[in-house]
């Protein structure tokens, strides 16, 4: 079964502490000069802006600075490895993308100046709108939204503003999802103030049509479903779902989250589809980070589009302005969004032109059947809904609840004990999982066969372990900085704290 020769790992580990608690008194990095040009460097700062007493920042010389954050960085326990993370794409953030969005004709731009001084800016972000615009088949795109929840969020609102202006937003008060659709479609529809109904999986991996149609009536306000979903299985009655909510007069909403293995393949508007949305923080190349630089690119039709938050950025003669709708819904988030975002996905996107698309499409969809067929080989491994046979896209989830059945061993103490090897932590499921022990690897079209091989070698391997030495893996990891976290106090807001302020004054320093 192993292909591969598990190669050896271990993490650094230090104690070390965090950056406030590190220096002495009087060290410095850099020590600027008394004075800026003449007279007094303090008068140039409004007094009602003056600090009253210094700052209470650590006193470090810059080589005590620098060894800090490479510890810091070595103990470093996500994707740095390789990292199959599923359920969403996740993949490369090509280098070229984030020297450009950091060279200062990016990153000195702030978005409050005159739009004439920053027009090669805005014909990038115009471009890209014109770029998705061709992969979508929608007429017009906003990227304020924050991520995917808020491009989810962004079409509740959008929803409610088209049903406003036709009288009907008071009937209108359902959204339709499915069991399969990623929790921010009923979240999002929830915050709204729509009622939720969550229609569940079949035996063929959706719901079927009769209990949407069971779904449907005056009510019905949207429906928010994403295809293919996190199984890799795509709806083929998709467009006859569309058909159904639009003959009711609702709107149909497509999250492109797994659009990696279906570029180039599909357009949502061809589909029907009213309005949909893309991650450039994950099919586009650009990085994620928790609540960073995500950007939920938010697409819909041309009589949709006077609602999309303002403002909105249209071409004039050679030159681009940014206008306000009188039926605007208003902002999602400050100015045009995440724009240096915006050109990293755009550099991404130009880079690899539609050829690029369709081939990455193509290796997605061909990676994630060939580890499935791998994976399948590892005994006490299954799939969710096995009876469907057809192929897979660009993920499959498989569930671990035989060896946890045999041995007590986790999807959760195998994503430990993986990590052990170099390999990242996958992804397990959405909650609630819809199937016992379950986890979802997607490669996409970056990694080799040589590291999936590694990655399916090191499953393989972990498996084994846990019918020769359960408790081995129940500890891992082993091999980290650091171990089993202790998550006790994650939910006592009497003991957690997100700054350093904070943390002394729950801890009696203050």
């Amino acid at each position: 079964m192993t292909r591969n020769k598990l190669r050896e790992f271990h993490s650094a580990r230090w104690s070390e502490p965090v950056i406030m608690e590190m220096g002495a008194p009087g060290r410095r990095g850099t020590v600027p000069p008394t004075a800026w040009g003449s007279g007094d460097p303090s008068a140039f700062v409004p007094s009602g802006l003056r600090r009253t007493q210094a700052p209470g920042l650590p006193e470090m010389s810059e080589p005590d600075v620098l060894r800090h954050y490479l510890h810091l960085s070595q103990q470093t326990m996500g994707m740095v490895g390789i990292s199959l993370f599923g359920t969403c794409t996740m993949k490369y953030n090509p280098r070229i993308s984030e020297r450009i969005i950091a060279r200062p004709y990016v990153a000195d731009v702030h978005p409050a100046q005159d739009p004439a001084t920053m027009q090669g800016v805005l014909q990038i972000v115009h471009q890209f709108s014109e770029a998705l615009t061709a992969l979508s088949g929608m007429a017009a795109f906003t990227f304020q939204p924050g991520g995917g929840a808020a491009a989810a969020f962004t079409h509740t609102a959008v929803t409610r503003a088209y049903h406003a202006s036709r009288g009907e937003l008071g009937q209108r008060t359902e959204i339709i999802t499915t069991a399969q659709a990623h929790p921010s479609s009923p979240s999002t529809a929830a915050a709204a103030g729509f009622d939720v109904i969550t229609l569940p999986t079949e035996e063929d991996g959706y719901p079927s049509v009769e209990a949407l149609r069971a779904a449907v009536s005056d009510r019905t306000a949207a429906l928010m479903v994403n295809n293919p979903d996190d199984m890799g299985i795509y709806n083929p009655h998709i467009k006859e779902w569309v058909d159904i909510v639009h003959e009711a007069g609702g709107l149909c909403f497509y999250d492109h989250a797994n659009f990696n293995g279906v570029m180039t393949r599909l357009r949502a508007a061809e589909l029907g589809f009213d309005a949909c949305m893309f991650m450039l923080h994950k099919t586009f190349g650009v990085t994620k980070g928790g609540g960073g630089p995500a950007v939920g690119a938010y697409g819909c039709s041309e009589e949709l589009s006077k609602f999309l938050p303002g403002p909105r950025l249209e071409k004039v003669n050679d030159g681009f302005v940014l206008v306000e709708s009188p039926s605007s819904l208003g902002r999602i988030r400050e100015y045009l969004g995440n724009v240096p975002q915006v050109i990293a996905a755009y550099t991404w996107l130009t880079a690899m032109g539609g050829n690029g698309l369709r081939e990455a499409a193509d290796l997605s969809v061909l990676t994630n059947n060939y580890m499935e067929k791998r994976i399948l080989k590892i005994p006490g491994i299954t799939k969710a809904f096995p009876q469907v046979t057809k192929r897979r896209l660009e993920m499959t989830r498989f569930s671990l609840a035989e060896i946890t059945a045999e041995t007590g061993v986790t999807a959760v103490d195998i994503q430990n004990r993986m990590t052990d090897f170099g390999i990242d932590a996958f992804w397990l499921s959405h909650e609630p999982w819809t199937i016992p022990e379950p986890f979802t690897p997607e490669a996409g079209e970056a990694w080799s066969i040589e590291d999936i091989d590694y990655w399916i070698d090191v499953l393989a391997h972990v498996v084994d372990e846990a019918r020769s030495d359960a408790e081995l893996v129940k500890t891992s990891p082993h091999n980290q900085a650091v171990a089993r976290a202790n998550m006790s106090g994650l939910d006592d807001p009497e003991r957690w704290a997100t700054t350093w302020r904070a943390y002394q004054r729950k801890n009696g320093q203050q």
